[in-house]
């Protein structure tokens, strides 16, 4: 898909790899609706773009629904959807409360199947459509530290696995956005130990955007931002039980160096 003229929807675009990538679509020449819990850093964001900003929680159904009928009351249909909004709190399970696993389910899997149910129909009436949804590494390895994070992650990657397989010959294509570490707020301070150790080579809002915009324009699922990742991916698949061992070892190095 071409982004010029494409109406594009961008949650969490408020900042790190949303923003960028509301700045890199416009830049294709699409009209972009920024969406952000924080309606401040969505309207900032809009402004610098000429696009327009929308205050949406995505854990609500009722939200996304209202984002989704500004962004085709302002633009028209909406040929592309970035699911991108996301979380990071939580720990060991046995010290995270239940109540905040919750909002990670909330954010990293329903907010996704929301924005399916809003846009999908009119693009299954046009015979065309685009959804992106961001997961992690973290949803297609693991991730040390936080369960409830890996975890949900691991629900959004199957989630955009189903959709590209069930709706691809209907027209609609499907990218998952599987980043190592970026320099966002949500990775934090890239000098602790995870962020050294077990992040990945740490790119720039900026250098995901022109990945994603790229894959777009292929139509390609997978969009990972270093090949280090494939070549994760391709270790865990050939020999689980090596790859476990390995992260075991990765694990233990971790709770040395946080002590």
């Amino acid at each position: 898909m071409e982004l010029d003229g494409k109406v594009s929807v961008v949650t969490g675009g408020g900042s790190g790899i949303g923003a960028a990538c509301a700045r890199a679509f416009v830049a294709e020449g699409a009209r972009v609706v920024v969406a952000d819990r924080d309606a401040r850093s969505a309207r900032a964001v809009a402004d610098e773009i000429s696009g327009i900003a929308v205050e949406c929680d995505v854990r609500r159904k009722e939200e996304i629904e209202a984002l989704v009928g500004a962004a085709e009351k302002a633009y028209g249909p909406i040929d592309l959807f970035f699911s991108n909004a996301g979380i990071a709190s939580g720990v060991d399970p046995l010290e995270t409360p239940l109540e905040v696993w919750q909002p990670q389910w909330e954010i990293h899997v329903m907010s996704h199947v929301h924005a399916v149910r809003a846009v999908l129909p009119s693009m299954l009436e046009r015979g065309s459509g685009y959804l992106i949804q961001t997961a992690s590494m973290a949803g297609i390895l693991t991730s040390q530290g936080n369960a409830a994070y890996a975890s949900t992650k691991h629900s959004a990657v199957g989630l955009a696995e189903w959709m590209s397989v069930t709706y691809h010959e209907r027209g609609i294509r499907t990218s998952l956005l599987a980043p190592l570490g970026v320099r966002t707020p949500l990775l934090g301070d890239p000098n602790t130990p995870f962020a050294r150790l077990a992040a990945g080579p740490i790119r720039e809002p900026d250098e995901v955007a022109a990945m994603v915009v790229d894959a777009v324009r292929d139509e390609r699922f997978l969009i990972l931002t270093d090949p280090i990742a494939q070549k994760w991916i391709e270790q865990k698949a050939a020999d689980p039980e090596r790859w476990l061992k390995g992260m075991r070892r990765l694990q233990a190095r971790l709770e040395q160096e946080s002590r």
